[in-house]
């Protein structure tokens, strides 16, 4: 088992701090494991997991009686089955002498983060979870890790045939019960072409008009789809950045599925047929961008492109200092005519270039190349 040592301090951090910390993420990624764990370590801990029919019928037959004469940790699995529980967590967390800390899981449904955040204003702290990401695994291990996806059972798989056809079930499972749990009445077959054609499209501009014809739908029902499967957690969307430029720059946010492992399969890729895909580059762009943003916790990244050609992969901002990032997949990444464009006038502070390699150097005062066996490293000390 991989220890995840930095989501552990995060949740701690977070029950200290408030009376109820929620762990969002996707199904499968290693909610129950990481809390069981931290159960383990308080007492007392009472643990109620609801889709086990005995805990829901508990919490659903008399949920202030159940929860109010307990003490310590109170972990509710699978919370969003059962969003009645908010106000109530509210009351119990509210009284002067509650001494009981509650940790709720949920995979993301169009409610749930709406409701704990009106419901439960003040007194909740979120902490988003993925799969595995670099600085949970062994420095040789990217590759696996990039192939495979994050998630717990793809990337621990005995083989690369088990992992695929994990992920093949999985994928099969989410649409066919998940959506529906999560009280979204869409045929599975729509979703799953649509979750298709995105991963056709990975890396690239949203452009609604294009899918809906594709799909033969209007294009507020492309943005439904593209918003169910954001708010499942499989699904990321960057944000354009725009400056006062002089310049036509791009207005529509660039579409992404999370988990590499995730797309490969949806592209039917099995093992690794990417390397010989044209969507080599832009597979390779998402998993960076994925370790970029889950290691560094920054909720506010962009990318930014013109209509001329000049484009940065991602823009973060770091201590009021703007540091951006591109991503290539090659053995010896060179500076563009792109890359001095972006850094003038965007005012970078420095600009970081990740290629799959295992060495770093500096092309320029503000240019450094970062292999991915040091990105991990320099991230956790940016």
């Amino acid at each position: 088992m991989l220890k995840r040592n930095r989501l552990t301090k995060a949740i701690n951090s977070a029950l200290q701090r408030s009376p109820i910390t929620a762990i969002l993420g996707p199904r499968q990624c290693g909610k129950t494991t990481i809390s069981l764990e931290i159960a383990a370590q308080s007492s007392p801990a009472t643990i109620f997991d609801l889709e086990d029919p005995v805990n829901y019928q508990q919490l659903f037959s008399a949920p202030k009686i159940t929860l109010e004469s307990l003490k310590g940790l109170i972990i509710i699995d699978e919370i969003q089955r059962m969003p009645e529980l908010f106000p109530i967590l509210r009351l119990l967390v509210d009284r002067p002498e509650s001494q009981s800390r509650f940790l709720i899981l949920g995979s993301a449904s169009p409610g749930l983060i709406k409701n704990t955040s009106e419901t439960l204003s003040g007194r909740i702290s979120f902490v988003d979870m993925s799969g595995f990401v670099l600085d949970e695994l062994p420095d040789s291990n990217y590759k696996d890790l990039w192939i495979r996806g994050g998630f717990p059972r793809s990337y621990l798989a005995q083989n690369n045939t088990n992992s695929y056809a994990w992920r093949n079930d999985f994928i099969r499972t989410f649409l066919e019960r998940d959506i529906p749990q999560l009280g979204i009445n869409l045929p599975s077959a729509a979703i799953r072409r649509f979750w298709t054609m995105l991963a056709h499209y990975h890396g690239q501009v949203w452009n609604g008009s294009e899918l809906a014809r594709s799909l033969g739908v209007s294009e507020p029902t492309t943005r439904r789809y593209l918003d169910i499967l954001n708010g499942a957690y499989v699904v990321r969307q960057i944000q354009p950045w725009f400056e006062n430029l002089k310049k036509r720059q791009v207005k529509s946010p660039k579409i992404y599925v999370k988990d590499s492992g995730i797309l490969h399969t949806l592209l039917s890729l099995d093992n690794e047929l990417i390397l010989a895909h044209p969507k080599l580059g832009s597979s390779w762009e998402g998993f960076v961008i994925e370790q970029i943003i889950t290691i560094t916790g920054y909720r506010d990244f962009y990318f930014w492109a013109t209509y001329s050609g000049a484009e940065l992969d991602l823009l973060l901002f770091h201590n009021n200092k703007r540091i951006g990032f591109e991503i290539k997949y090659t053995d010896a990444p060179k500076t563009t005519r792109s890359m001095h464009v972006a850094i003038n006038d965007l005012a970078l502070h420095k600009l970081i270039i990740v290629f799959p390699g295992d060495t770093s150097y500096r092309l320029s005062p503000k240019i450094t190349v970062v292999g991915i066996q040091d990105l991990r490293k320099l991230l956790v000390n940016l």
